[in-house]
């Protein structure tokens, strides 16, 4: 696969999806979306290979140097996402409730 196109330092990255062996990342920075690439899921933590995972990085040459999953962070973040829907699926309320 390619080298991560983004300056060596630490980052949040989170997992689009795994298919087939590989993983779309996407990589934040204070909380913005940096960049991403798709890696060979065999680069991430085993606990990690699972869509939406999120994780601590550290990039270095294009590479990850180090990466540490982080149940906590990726809990919550769905959480997040799940209310979200919740507040986005409910009815707005009718004419005829007013």
């Amino acid at each position: 696969m390619t080298d991560i196109e983004l300056p060596d330092g630490e980052y949040t990255a989170v997992v689009d999806a795994v298919e087939d062996g590989l993983a779309t990342v996407f990589f934040e920075r204070d909380g913005e979306e940096v960049g991403n690439a798709v890696l060979e899921a065999a680069r991430l933590p085993s606990d990690a290979r699972h869509a939406d995972a999120v994780l601590s990085v550290m990039l270095s040459g294009g590479r990850i140097e180090a990466a540490s999953y982080e149940p906590e962070e990726t809990a919550t973040r769905a959480e997040a996402a799940q209310d979200r829907f919740d507040r986005l699926s409910k009815r707005p309320p009718s004419d005829e409730d007013a």
